[in-house]
């Protein structure tokens, strides 16, 4: 039996992964592989709107806001938000809470005035800056709801009028959001809502305007809009296997069930790390993310043996990302608590024979 912890391209449902299985042979009865199909044919025209109109649902998205599929992963949301929607004299707002964000801030650098608000640096990134000030000026502030590397999640958005930009990446469609706070969010599909290839973006109509610079027609978000996500051949395997992804959220219950099943799957295994003296977090409690469990062992050469253990018994995934070493557990939308308890099971057991 294997277990896949893979902080991404990450778990999928496996009903999902049938269905899109099937129509790598035969999509919609079509004769032919959607891998094949014209993405101007009706069969994908429908899948796209079908996509489209979940998102709509999901997030009880007003007619103000646009949803668009586009490529290019969450990075190249870096350098599209601040010129699509900055001026040279326009200044936004950024908190910088890890490698992402700090990615994020590098690129907006070129195209306005950023102020980094607040950093967890100098802490390594183990909890999320709160109580900064928030200039009304902002043409937006923009944050990183979800770490996948630190394990941090904002469990709170702050309370401010001005429209919040937020990439979403690792935790979109993990719970209930209030829409009407943010002015966009985007995500990569490969963490929560499919596989790589795809990017949402959510665009609230009035963050486009007003904006003087030149910006190349691909990398302009009127331009996808007017286009409906087809300007140009878009990811059309990533968009399909995506919609069939979010038909399963909705199927489950939608955005609350799925909160209720992370917060019962995360609680899984801070419980194993908190009664524990071998395990530690990195995250400070109160910023504890629900997609993504970073924590080590007190001993290198101890971690080192875990690891091995959990590769014997199909653990896969669990090596901590580079700059912060450990373990991490990603447990997104997908994956089922019994999976979560094995891990949970084999901390215990392996802290027992430790002694």
């Amino acid at each position: 039996m294997k277990y896949n912890f893979s902080a991404g391209p990450a778990i999928l449902p496996k009903e999902v992964i049938e269905e899109a299985s099937n129509a790598v042979i035969n999509y919609n009865n079509s004769g032919f592989s959607i891998l094949e199909v014209s993405h101007r044919g009706k069969d994908f025209v429908q899948t796209m709107e079908e996509a489209k109109s979940l998102v709509r649902e999901l997030f009880q998205l007003t007619d103000d806001y646009e949803v668009l599929f586009l490529s290019g992963g969450a990075s190249s949301q870096f350098y599209m938000v601040p010129m699509n929607i900055l001026n040279d004299e326009d200044e936004a707002g950024y908190v910088n809470t890890g490698v992402w964000a700090s990615g994020a801030i590098k690129e907006a650098k070129a195209y306005g005035k950023i102020n980094v608000l607040a950093s967890s640096e100098s802490s390594n990134f183990n909890h999320v800056p709160k109580g900064y000030d928030i200039p009304e000026n902002l043409r937006y502030l923009h944050l990183t709801s979800n770490n996948t590397i630190y394990g941090t999640q904002l469990h709170q958005w702050p309370e401010t009028d001005v429209s919040i930009v937020c990439d979403m990446s690792s935790d979109i469609f993990s719970r209930p959001i209030d829409i009407h706070k943010f002015g966009l969010i985007y995500a990569g599909a490969q963490k929560n809502m499919g596989p790589a290839g795809t990017t949402l973006v959510v665009i609230r109509k009035d963050m486009l305007k007003g904006v003087n610079r030149y910006i190349p027609s691909m990398l302009k978000y009127e331009t996808h809009i007017k286009g409906e996500s087809m300007y140009n051949t878009p990811p059309v395997y990533p968009i399909y296997v995506s919609m069939l992804t979010l038909r399963w959220i909705k199927k489950m219950g939608g955005l609350t069930e799925m909160e209720k099943r992370n917060k019962a799957k995360a609680k899984v295994i801070y419980d194993a790390i908190d009664r524990s003296n071998i395990f530690s977090g990195h995250s400070v409690e109160e910023d504890r993310s629900l997609m993504n469990v970073s924590f080590k062992c007190k001993d290198k050469q101890v971690e080192d043996e875990f690891l091995k253990i959990c590769e014997t018994e199909g653990l896969d995934g669990l090596k901590g990302h580079r700059s912060v070493g450990g373990l991490r557990a990603s447990i997104y939308n997908a994956m089922e608590i019994e999976t979560v308890k094995v891990l949970a099971e084999l901390m215990n057991d392996f802290e027992n024979k430790k002694g």
